[in-house]
């Protein structure tokens, strides 16, 4: 896919592109990157997202190893290359093991995981494919995440899916030297 969106260029930046690149630095510690470069032909929209990124991957209640799982499962379901690359070398220090992610880049189901990330995975995937989430899938996950973990976890699914549909729309090219993720279906 060409890219149709690529980052504005720095010498014909508006006056908000510019102030959303100062502050998203100040945020982040660095410029904007993958989605949000996208993002910036939207500034007030990189924004926020950004803000929403920052509580969804950092201070849910979800440990670093759930979020990751549900980030992956979400770039798996996307076909999203940019999102695999960033969060497969995260997920992995974070404890998803390779054999998971091997899974779910071939579009498998795992095995051998643990009853939390069963959880987790059943009900990202349901959400994901279904739209919604059944009885079986939400008991296990309340089970395993209370109510706050649960609408995080929903929150972390519907996040990463923004991010995937707007570099999927922007044709959004992953790095040559990053973990390649094939597309699906």
């Amino acid at each position: 896919m060409t890219e149709r969106l690529p980052p504005p260029d720095n010498d014909a930046l508006t006056p908000d592109q510019e102030t959303a690149i100062k502050v998203f630095g100040l945020a982040r510690g660095c410029p904007p990157f993958g989605p949000f470069s996208t993002m910036l032909h939207s500034p007030e929209l990189m924004l926020r997202a950004s803000a929403l990124g920052e509580y969804l991957r950092y201070r849910t209640q979800l440990p670093p190893r759930l979020s990751e799982l549900a980030i992956m499962i979400t770039a798996r379901v996307w076909d999203q290359a940019v999102e695999w690359q960033i969060h497969h070398p995260i997920a992995l220090e974070a404890g998803v093991s390779r054999a998971t992610i091997e899974a779910l880049a071939a579009g498998l189901p795992p095995s051998g995981l643990a009853p939390d990330e069963q959880a987790l995975y059943d009900f990202c995937t349901e959400l994901h494919r279904h739209r919604k989430v059944g009885d079986a899938a939400y008991a296990a996950a309340l089970e395993a995440f209370g109510k706050k973990g649960v609408l995080d976890l929903a929150g972390i699914c519907g996040y990463y899916t923004l991010l995937a549909m707007a570099m999927n729309v922007a044709g959004t090219p992953p790095s040559e030297d990053g973990p390649v993720l094939s597309p699906g279906r």
